[in-house]
């Protein structure tokens, strides 16, 4: 095989055309950003070092009575809120450690998880596997945030890629609105006009395209081209840049298709932008360097990455956002308040049996002023996005929110887990009540259910058939 060099993927561009399945897919995009109601979105809120269950879980099922300790920040959504217990993992581990094994079945519910040379072995995760059916419609089909720069690795592509999670809020806002403002759709607006905007875009001629997608399409038909001539590792690597070159030219297009529902809308609504926010990515560095040393700066890292969170999804940038908060390395002074220790790790393990009897007491309460804590920070986002109009409805109420941990105690254990359902998904929801599910019934139920709410269905997920708890048919009853 002879070498190809680089210049060769720019030959001949010139005679080339567009590809069918990309003008289908273009087509669609401008329609969904027709949409007349606001989207269901889904949003996933992660912490660390699971929870104290006495100081979570509601003592009776049914209607909330008083909130336990740790819930109590909730108190004014608790009308809004499910609390599920009893879900569990039962996940096999090859070749990782305890945090590896729980942050690799954390939102895969993966039947096994391992790690050869170096790579992650899992499945698919929910974040990710909705993205791929319901991300086409937006600029970015998913978000990964993070507040620490130890996060574990919680979202997988279909082959068990790791999605990187972004630590900076710069670049997180850049990634969002570079080249444009950041605005929310004006979904009233957008009703009255429904049919004349989908006959108008039925009635575009697939020619009209700007240069930058001609230019992208004459690139993609020389890389398919190309991939004829070469070896399975260069196949793969062109696989890889075709992606990138589709994800440029779909995202030009649904701004394009975007910034004209804007303008018919009356340029929409304005949105904030936090209040923090670096103006460089440079600037962030010596932040995050100490973050998680200190909970003043950590709080004003995690309500900035809580602000984007919700700016993502309120600004319909993405329909699928995760924020992962905190780290199991903190020193939590202030927080904190009872005995010596601060290091939370090290709590962690002191505190985080599952049976209270057998944890050391006073770190057990420093574990659940830490959860407390977290969930404060977490009702600050909920307080946000109720507050948030769409046109009669608020984002809250469109919003499919997930408030969980990777570890369900700080023990690494993977039984009953801090579940909490925020938002009633469009009335697809009966909130203000705790459903206590068998002790051990798999969390990937749940990530089944929340697919098929944002319109993915599928017959399984994870281990929800095959693991040793499998309940239900791999469903979760009486959410409705």
């Amino acid at each position: 095989m002879q070498p190809i060099s680089r210049r060769t993927l720019l030959k001949g561009t010139g005679a080339a055309l567009a590809l069918p399945w990309l003008e289908s897919m273009l087509s669609s995009k401008a329609l969904a950003a027709a949409s007349s109601v606001a989207p269901l979105r889904m949003g996933i809120y992660s912490t660390i070092g699971g929870t104290v269950i006495e100081s979570w879980k509601p003592t009776e099922t049914g209607t909330f009575g008083e909130l336990p300790s740790i819930l109590r920040p909730m108190q004014q959504h608790q009308d809004k809120m499910l609390v599920l217990s009893g879900l569990a993992h039962h996940g096999r581990s090859k070749n990782v450690n305890a945090h590896q094994h729980c942050a690799g079945m954390h939102l895969t519910a993966a039947q096994e998880v391992g790690n050869e040379n170096g790579v992650p072995q899992t499945s698919v995760s929910v974040d990710q596997l909705a993205a791929s059916h319901i991300g086409s419609q937006t600029y970015l089909p998913s978000l990964e945030m993070t507040s620490t720069p130890d996060e574990w690795k919680y979202s997988y592509r279909q082959k068990g890629e790791p999605v990187p999670y972004e630590m900076n809020p710069r670049v997180v806002f850049d990634r969002m609105f570079r080249g444009r403002e950041p605005v929310a759709p004006d979904w009233s607006a957008r009703a009255k006009r429904l049919a004349e905007s989908k006959a108008k875009q039925a009635n575009q001629s697939s020619n009209d395209k700007s240069i930058d997608r001609h230019i992208l399409d004459m690139v993609m038909e020389d890389a398919k081209q190309l991939r004829k001539k070469v070896g399975i590792f260069d196949q793969r690597k062109l696989d890889q840049y075709m992606d990138s070159v589709d994800s440029v030219e779909r995202r030009i297009a649904l701004v394009e298709a975007q910034a004209a529902e804007m303008m018919a809308d009356g340029m929409g609504v304005p949105a904030d932008i936090p209040k923090g926010l670096p103006a460089n990515a440079h600037e962030w560095a010596p932040i995050h360097q100490v973050s998680s040393q200190d909970p003043e700066i950590q709080s004003r890292v995690i309500d900035l990455m809580g602000d984007l969170f919700v700016l993502a999804l309120q600004t319909d940038t993405t329909r699928v956002a995760t924020l992962a908060v905190g780290s199991d390395g903190s020193m939590m002074p202030g927080v904190v308040t009872v005995g010596f220790e601060r290091h939370l790790h090290t709590l962690e393990h002191q505190g985080g049996n599952p049976d209270p009897r057998r944890s050391d007491a006073i770190a057990r309460e420093a574990c659940r002023q830490v959860s407390h804590w977290f969930v404060q920070h977490f009702a600050r986002v909920v307080d946000k996005m109720a507050a948030v109009d769409e046109g009669g409805t608020s984002l809250l109420d469109n919003t499919l929110l997930l408030f969980t941990s990777y570890m369900a105690d700080g023990g690494h254990h993977t039984q009953d887990y801090p579940v909490m359902l925020v938002g009633n998904a469009q009335g697809t929801l009966r909130t203000g009540r705790h459903i206590a599910y068998p002790h051990g019934t798999p969390m990937a139920n749940l990530f089944i259910e929340m697919l098929d709410r944002v319109g993915v269905k599928v017959g399984e997920f994870g281990d929800s058939v095959t693991s040793k708890g499998a309940a239900f048919g791999g469903r979760l009853p009486d959410l409705v």
